[in-house]
């Protein structure tokens, strides 16, 4: 990943990587036809509809981004439809299976290879050193959208996971500091100091990302290679991951499930309150949590050991084509201009992730915000500390994700065991990924 990393501006959305945010909109630019000429430049009118999910402050800046394309582009009629991650994924879905996907999607990893491997994503390599310059974009960082033998999206940038979090709360739990190379017993070791101080140490971890994680540190990963099948052998890796977690929860050093789903937003969560340390979740989310808190604080690496291994910097999510799209041209060239344009960038500053151009990088460095330095800073140290990550999730990842999601409330709750749990995992996610052989 490109190696001047930039920084984030808000949310990709809640806690643990939860994109949480306003309730689905569209713009009032719906007149236009969208198979209209597929040439900008001939004068002709263009109509391209783009999808994103997200927050308040990523509608807003996206809506002024497509503003000023239209503005260079007087020909072009932009339809924007937007939502919570949540309500996003549940528009999306009716409308790949009816062929009326939007013309650029946004795509999050997780479900990235459920569309491309149905073939509902164009392939953008044609367009590559064409409609999108890609002179100022690493390979590493275009490489992120392969898929099968296609690239099916543009990755919008780069995050690193990292525990946010509050240092005047962290003292009145009775603890000092973090150590750079904090373990598993320092973590449990810290819970148990904030449970006794009546402060929450965090909000838990959302379940696919950090067991991915921790299995990186063992050597082995939640998927392998080929996507169909699990990458690990041993169950007592799941134990122990989940059984720890579980066990923290259900000591009230973390909220349990219930209580988090009281919690609306970020300015509503614990950490904002001084009622919890701090957060495991993405570094582009770091702005707008600290901006809620408003006050001093830091980020922390990950839990070792070996947390070299695990660490990776992980695209925040794509803009893909659909192949349903009549003019996938024209929306290979707005792709072009987010990723590409200055002016553009200047509002966008890196919210969705670290910024895949030199050019874009170097340009808005000088515009960043104190706290927005401290995640440019961690994500830097963080490209020295880590290991290249896994493939994109295989199809089928979106079920193993709610199974995983389940499994752990129910861990919580003591309804199942953590041996049960890790077999219950195992049957359903192989039963699951089987079917890509």
């Amino acid at each position: 990943m490109a190696a001047t990393a930039l920084v984030f501006v808000a949310a990709c959305g809640g806690n643990n990587g939860n994109n949480a945010g306003s309730t689905a909109s569209s713009s009032s630019n719906a007149g236009a036809s969208a198979s209209a000429s597929t040439d900008s430049d001939s004068g002709k009118p263009v109509t391209i509809r783009l999808a994103w999910w997200g927050g308040d402050t990523r509608h807003e800046y996206t809506k002024k981004v497509v503003d000023m394309y239209e503005a260079q582009h007087k020909n072009v009629t932009i339809e924007v439809e937007y939502a919570n991650y949540d309500d996003y994924w549940k528009k999306i879905a009716p409308q790949a299976a009816a062929g009326e996907l939007p013309d650029i999607i946004q795509i999050d990893t997780s479900y990235y290879s459920q569309y491309a491997g149905k073939k509902q994503l164009a392939d953008l390599t044609p367009f590559f050193g064409k409609e999108i310059d890609v002179s100022n974009i690493s390979d590493n960082a275009l490489k992120a959208g392969e898929y099968g033998s296609g690239n099916y999206g543009m990755n919008l940038g780069v995050n690193s996971l990292g525990f946010q979090y509050v240092p005047e709360t962290l003292n009145k739990a009775g603890i000092d500091s973090i150590p750079d190379n904090w373990t598993w017993d320092d973590y449990v070791n810290m819970a148990a100091k904030a449970k006794q101080a009546g402060i929450y140490i965090d909000d838990g971890f959302r379940p696919e990302i950090f067991f991915a994680y921790y299995l990186r540190t063992k050597g082995a990963t939640l998927y392998n290679a080929d996507g169909n099948g699990l990458g690990y052998d041993d169950d007592s890796l799941f134990v122990d991951y989940f059984g720890r977690i579980a066990d923290v929860t259900k000591s009230g050093a973390a909220p349990s499930a219930d209580v988090k789903a009281q919690i609306k937003g970020v300015e509503d969560g614990f950490t904002v309150k001084g009622q919890q340390i701090g957060v495991w979740q993405w570094s582009n989310q770091y702005d707008a949590l600290q901006k809620a808190v408003n006050k001093p604080m830091e980020i922390a690496p990950m839990v070792g050991p070996d947390m070299e291994k695990g660490l990776y910097l992980k695209p925040s999510m794509f803009f893909s084509i659909a192949e349903s799209s009549k003019v996938k041209s024209e929306a290979a060239k707005f792709i072009n201009f987010w990723v590409n344009d200055v002016e553009a960038n200047k509002l966008i500053l890196g919210e969705r992730g670290v910024p895949v151009s030199s050019t874009v990088q170097e340009a808005i460095k000088p515009l960043l915000s104190p706290a927005q330095q401290q995640v440019f800073d961690y994500v830097s140290w963080s490209e020295q500390h880590s290991s290249p990550m896994d493939p994109v999730d295989p199809v089928g990842s979106a079920e193993i994700i709610d199974k995983l999601k389940t499994l752990s409330e129910q861990l919580e709750y003591n309804q199942i065991s953590v041996e049960d749990a890790a077999k219950s995992f195992r049957a359903d996610a192989t039963s699951i990924l089987s079917k890509n052989k």
